[in-house]
């Protein structure tokens, strides 16, 4: 199973390798305040994998954003999809859900002395319904980055999208830190902290996974890639997990 998260991973840089400058993409959980240019395009392609154990699971995500204006971005998911292989071999593969998101840079952090923006997302599949909402942030110091993102998202999933008869609420705290090494190469750290309020009043353990960052631009192509590891022994969360995010402008 490593050994084809790995193939994933170096196929990705591989496509990364083109010419021509790519839209920032420095962190995949955290989410920097600056968009797209007014005009532009660009197609990210994402993979997750994440370790529960007993099973693998993979999440893909094909998406488009666009600058509308210098300051709001639209982000089109056209499909999530899962597939999930278990250990007695079972393996089942199903689309999740597409929806879209805008983002609203409200400060420039290369201008002002701190970055914010404003996102809001809302995703509906066959079975479920999201809506999601952050607060982001961003401070430069030179070639380093730091990034928050204050996470907001509520869910509702069911038989159908009549019957939502589950609720779930969702907080999260993600930082990020990203220093630029030479202009195509970056490295640094992302953290999570997630915990879940089943029917928005009980709360859920707190889990907290941390890993190292790593970005490789050339022209307009990127790949962005993260590994998280948990660090609060939640049963029934991953124990670890790989992003990477590739991508390029047009």
């Amino acid at each position: 199973m490593t050994k084809r998260i790995l193939a994933a991973a170096l196929l990705a840089l591989g496509f990364s390798l083109a010419t021509s400058h790519a839209h920032d993409r420095r962190l995949v959980y955290g989410y920097e305040t600056t968009g797209m240019p007014k005009g532009m395009w660009e197609y990210e392609q994402w993979m997750t994998w994440k370790n529960y154990g007993n099973k693998d699971r993979f999440d893909f995500r094909h998406e488009f954003e666009y600058g509308i204006t210098d300051t709001l971005t639209i982000d089109i998911y056209l499909a999530d999809w899962r597939y999930e292989t278990y250990e007695d071999g079972e393996d089942v593969t199903d689309y999740r859900r597409s929806g879209f998101a805008l983002r609203q840079q409200l400060t420039d952090p290369n201008k002002s002395f701190l970055g914010s923006a404003l996102y809001g997302e809302i995703l509906v599949g066959d079975e479920m319904v999201v809506l999601e909402g952050k607060l982001l942030l961003q401070k430069n110091f030179g070639p380093l980055i730091a990034i928050y993102n204050a996470v907001i998202e509520a869910e509702w999933e069911g038989s159908s999208l009549g019957n939502l008869d589950e609720k779930v609420g969702v907080w999260e705290n993600i930082f990020g830190l990203s220093y630029q090494i030479s202009p195509s190469f970056f490295v640094g750290v992302e953290g999570l902290h997630e915990v879940e309020f089943a029917d928005w009043s009980e709360t859920g353990d707190h889990v907290f996974s941390v890993g190292p960052n790593f970005s490789f631009r050339k022209g307009n192509f990127f790949v962005t890639a993260a590994g998280l590891f948990q660090v609060t022994d939640v049963e029934g969360e991953p124990d670890s997990q790989l992003r990477v995010i590739a991508g390029f402008t047009f």
